[in-house]
């Protein structure tokens, strides 16, 4: 088997058809042997059922598989034990493919010995985004955006890398590094304060990087749809996500800071403090909108905050 799509779903049977139409609309694969396995990842809905009618219907090889432990890189990483692919990728799945998808990322793995490679993700162009979004470009990329140009680049895997909505690898990453750390990364619908969590793929990558010898490539013609839940358009997603990705930063961090206070380094209290005096002076200046970037920047001080306490409760 040359190819296995991986995709990783929890609760959201209604989205499986769409990814799977996107997937059997693909061109140029007659040289491609390749498979789509779908991880359930102990959703309560009809996901079983949906994926064994879509198995029986649908021209492409799909097989189905069930991870209980809940939480996306539990999920992940049974994809990666039950895929059959010499390469596999991942998309989630609120995810549509274009239709040169699967030949770009199967050509820029396999035709240049990569490691990992992965594509542009561009938001549903559908979607209706607020203010406060659109007057900072910058915002988007929290919505799941990649897109580094036209060209075909070589990513570091520290700085640059690809998003976890389109990412490949070749099998001997994880044979090499391990699995993905199931300690990070979103649990469950990714609704409540508990489940939204980011990072994994930064961790991963970076650990792709610290090998030494790993190539990762970005390929331009592999482009997805990243179809955004309207939970996801609210600005409390977007400072949990910050305060989540604060904290656990801290929680995990294995430094030991002499100067501390209640177990948190004394140089974060500063940081803080200037962080909220940003963020009220341009509150003041330019509106709530314009200033909610610096609003997240703050979050992200009080996650880090508290992880460090709880860090330090831990292991005390």
């Amino acid at each position: 088997m040359d190819f296995t799509v991986i995709i990783c779903t929890y609760n959201r049977c209604g989205n499986i058809s769409m990814c799977i139409d996107a997937l059997n609309a693909q061109k140029d694969t007659d040289g491609i042997e390749w498979e789509v396995l779908i991880v359930d990842n102990n959703s309560s809905d009809d996901t079983r059922n949906t994926v064994q009618k879509l198995t029986k219907n649908s021209s492409l090889s799909i097989r189905y598989a069930f991870e209980p432990k809940q939480g996306l890189n539990h999920a992940r990483n049974r994809g990666i034990r039950e895929s059959s692919g010499r390469f596999f990728a991942y998309i989630d799945d609120d995810i549509t493919v274009s239709e040169n998808w699967l030949k770009s990322l199967y050509q820029a793995l396999s035709e240049n010995d990569t490691d990992a490679a992965g594509g542009r993700i561009h938001l549903d162009p559908n979607i209706t985004l607020p203010l406060w979004i659109t007057i900072n470009p910058e915002m988007y990329g929290f919505l799941g955006h990649q897109d580094y140009g036209d060209a075909a680049l070589i990513l570091d895997g520290k700085k640059r890398y690809p998003f976890g909505g389109n990412m490949a690898f070749c099998r001997r990453v994880p044979n090499r590094i391990g699995y993905f750390n199931t300690n990070l990364g979103r649990k469950g619908e990714g609704r409540k304060k508990g489940e939204l969590f980011k990072g994994a793929e930064t961790d991963y990558f970076h650990r792709i990087n610290s090998t030494g010898n790993a190539t990762i490539r970005y390929a331009p013609n592999a482009i997805v749809f990243h179809h955004i839940l309207p939970h996801q358009l609210e600005k409390q997603y977007f400072l949990t996500i910050h305060k989540n990705a604060g904290y656990q930063k801290a929680y995990h961090d294995k430094q030991v800071y002499k100067r501390n206070l209640f177990g948190v380094p004394l140089f974060l209290i500063p940081q803080t403090v200037r962080a909220g005096l940003n963020y009220a002076l341009e509150t003041i200046t330019k509106g709530s909108d314009a200033s909610f970037r610096k609003r997240m920047t703050l979050s992200h001080f009080v996650g880090s905050i508290a992880g460090y306490i709880n860090s330090g409760r831990k292991n005390g």
